[in-house]
């Protein structure tokens, strides 16, 4: 097994050439419309159509399904490169994972091959994850939403919130309770397709950030979903949904390195060209200071972030679990962090739109909260590090 321990980033010549290919194509295509998409709001059509058209959608699709089976490590490192210059177009990428993931681990070989390749290299294909309801969020076991078994359907009643992708998915993973009284060994699992009859659309919702993405309001009357459709076995559905947001975890932390590092390199830039009291303000300590403490911030984010992708590589889980949750918040944290100050190393200009840093700022919060909060982070990890000992009271 490889030792994880002593990782280095070591590169192959074709990885190597997919990461500059996505620096070109980010570059090219993404960063120009990063500011327009973020005023419009919305689905980022562009970007779809971009990612598609490179095979870029659905990078960790397995080959035998027709996609490119890049590793976390090399998932990890494309997000990182797209979220530099637009967070919401990185969003994208990760809503794909979020509704791949749970098939690929826990649906049965029919179902993989029946939804799977809809997701293929060259496709347009859009998918989805739907758990998240207006009285669970933290607290997934607070879910409401039932699937009663009729013969070989299910019928599904309930709603979600904040959906990614949720209104534009052709299908989407959908986690409902088949037996409320068992908590988490009574969630299940269901692959939903957008024409499936019972399934209605509310709002899209108006964000401070992440503009470029669209989070839906989702509603279910007696939704039918075939029998065939459901991921694993009754009950299994909790499981299945943690481990998946535990990989969406390591997807944020990359998301968040990637908006802090093009954060800095703003800063960076400003502070070179502005010019105050006669000189570059580069020139003064206080500016030295922060870029100082901003860049050693977003190099031991971008180490602990690549270390737990590494784990998820190397097949050590269970490490990589609390390792992710640590790594959501330590690099969110440090997003949010470095981004206010880049727009502090700005002053005026900071604040201004015309300029990407206050856009960024608003993109970090969001990666403090989704896929668990960053409180929640700390109360797996500490848990975990603790041997399960849970939090006491008086």
């Amino acid at each position: 097994m490889k030792d994880v321990e002593k990782m280095k980033l070591d590169l192959n010549k074709e990885q190597k050439m997919i990461i500059d290919e996505v620096r070109r194509i980010v570059r090219r295509e993404i960063a120009p419309l990063a500011a327009e998409l973020d005023e419009r709001g919305g689905f980022p059509d562009h970007t779809h159509k971009v990612f598609a058209e490179n095979d870029l959608l659905n990078p960790l699709l397995p080959v035998q399904y027709g996609g490119v089976g890049v590793s976390c490590m090399m998932f990890s490192l494309i997000l990182s490169e797209v979220a530099r210059a637009c967070a919401s177009s990185a969003l994208l990428l990760i809503a794909q994972a979020d509704g791949t993931l749970p098939i690929l681990h826990g649906g049965s070989q029919a179902l993989k091959e029946k939804y799977l390749p809809r997701l293929k290299n060259d496709s347009l294909g859009l998918t989805a994850l739907a758990a998240t309801e207006p009285s669970a969020g933290s607290d997934l076991l607070a879910m409401e939403t039932v699937a009663v078994r009729k013969g070989d359907t299910y019928l599904i009643n309930g709603q979600k919130c904040f959906i990614t992708n949720g209104a534009m998915a052709d299908f989407f993973v959908l986690y409902a309770y088949t037996d409320p009284n068992k908590k988490a060994k009574g969630i299940s699992a269901f692959v939903v397709e957008k024409q499936f009859a019972g399934l209605a659309y509310g709002k899209n919702e108006n964000k401070m950030g992440m503009r470029g993405s669209i989070n839906s309001q989702l509603f279910f009357k007696d939704l039918e979903v075939p029998a065939e459709n459901r991921i694993g076995e009754e009950g299994e559905g909790f499981a299945n949904l943690m481990q998946t947001l535990s990989y969406s975890r390591l997807f944020c932390a990359s998301q968040a390195v990637g908006i802090a590092q093009g954060a800095l390199e703003e800063a960076v830039s400003h502070a070179k060209n502005r010019v105050q009291f006669g000189k570059p303000i580069a020139a003064l300590s206080p500016i030295q200071f922060m870029i100082a403490d901003m860049a050693a911030a977003v190099e031991g984010a971008r180490l602990m972030t690549l270390h737990t992708a590494a784990l998820y590589d190397s097949g050590e889980i269970r490490k990589a679990e609390t390792r992710a949750a640590m790594a959501k918040f330590v690099a969110s944290d440090t997003a949010m962090k470095v981004t206010c100050d880049a727009v502090q190393v700005l002053g005026g200009y900071g604040y201004m739109k015309d300029y990407p840093v206050e856009r960024m700022m608003r993109d970090a919060k969001l990666t403090q909260i989704y896929t668990g909060t960053n409180q929640i982070m700390r109360l797996v990890a500490g848990r975990s590090i603790l041997g399960g000992q849970k939090e006491s009271h008086p």
